[in-house]
């Protein structure tokens, strides 16, 4: 018998490897493969984002030049002036550059840090935006964890029982409170229990956030006291979406097969719900809840303009009206950024609530 018919006793090293190293081996190497899909899938929705804020600066600054008005006389405040002092003025803004530099001095500038010079409040517009930045927060940080939680829990439950008196009702009144608009129910609370209707009595401010002369705690009851209404706008109007979108998800759930089997295994319904059909049901409601987390920063324009509350809202209408081109354009950048940066979050923690995403 030949050398090369003879089968060979000794192992050759590199086969040896390769076949020690089976499972192991297609274990790293399906991580090294589910990591490299990640990476590009973040890579992509960095990218995504970053286009994203791209537009958000040169739309920032074309579309409020739409504005019909004129800053200058504003700055004026309605007194005759002279033609060199119109122009002083404008020199003064950059007003009379040609409108691409305008432009490229605005992206210059933004990509700094550097929001411009309000022409109403003569400060930079960073400082205005800080100043008002922490009293949207407290107001709709407020309202979005009361109906965040609030829609959630009665989602699951509305989808849990559909068809059911408590669904009905919960239903109708979600859609109903949706369809209504912000500012007139607003109002409606400002007549009713505020000013006071009939034998209800005033029982809260009519707006601001304090009412000043006031200190430590009785201080911190005071702005309580004026939260209250705006909250409740808020929370009645916003709580629907977040009830239906959560129902919704939900009931595409209900007929899964895991479902069928975690009951035959003699769970309670309640642990079926709160450990497999709920988590399975949260891609939705995860961008709905990140989309109203970014609006959290923007504020709610028209509720905090009617009940005078001094955030990012009422100056954003505040400076509309002049028209304040720098603030105006550094609240607009500030409110879609913070919806832009939301989102980007939402898809890159898609992943790690179903790894099916981004493969």
């Amino acid at each position: 018998m030949t050398a090369e018919a003879t089968p060979s006793l000794v192992e050759d090293p590199a086969a040896s490897g390769a076949a020690g190293s089976g499972p192991e081996g297609a274990g790293r190497a399906l991580r090294a493969r589910t990591t490299a899909a990640y990476l590009r899938y973040v890579a992509g929705k960095l990218a995504g984002a970053a286009v994203s804020l791209l537009a958000v600066l040169v739309t920032s600054f074309f579309l409020f030049r739409l504005i019909p008005g004129d800053p200058v006389k504003f700055m004026t405040g309605g007194r005759p002036v002279s033609a060199a002092q119109i122009a002083a003025y404008r020199r003064e803004f950059g007003l009379d550059l040609p409108l691409w530099h305008q432009f490229t001095q605005y992206c210059g500038k933004a990509l700094t840090g550097d929001l411009g010079t309000s022409y109403q409040f003569h400060v930079p517009v960073v400082d205005k935006i800080t100043e008002a930045l922490p009293n949207t927060l407290l107001l709709t940080g407020t309202a979005f964890v009361l109906y965040t939680a609030l829609g959630i829990f009665l989602g699951t439950r509305s989808a849990w029982r559909h068809g059911g008196l408590g669904d009905r009702l919960n239903t109708g009144l979600a859609l109903t409170l949706y369809s209504i608009p912000s500012f007139w129910l607003g109002l409606l609370l400002i007549i009713v229990l505020s000013v006071g209707a009939g034998p209800v009595p005033g029982l809260f401010p009519t707006g601001g956030m304090e009412s000043g002369g006031k200190e430590g705690f009785a201080y911190a009851v005071d702005v309580a006291h004026h939260l209250v209404l705006p909250v409740v706008t808020l929370v009645a109007v916003e709580y629907g979406q977040t009830l239906l979108v959560t129902r919704s998800a939900l009931l595409d759930e209900m007929g899964g097969d895991y479902l069928t089997t975690a009951r035959a295994k003699g769970l309670r319904d309640d642990l079926v719900r709160r450990r497999h059909a709920v988590p399975n049901a949260l891609l939705p409601t995860v961008t709905l809840v990140f989309v109203n987390l970014g609006r959290t920063v923007a504020g709610v324009i028209l509720v905090e303009t009617v009940f005078s509350w001094p955030g990012l809202g009422g100056l954003f209408y505040q400076a509309l009206s002049v028209p304040d081109l720098p603030l105006v354009q550094g609240l607009f950048f500030v409110f879609a950024s913070a919806v832009i940066v939301m989102n980007t979050l939402a898809d890159l923690l898609y992943p790690l609530l179903d790894p099916r995403v981004g493969r």
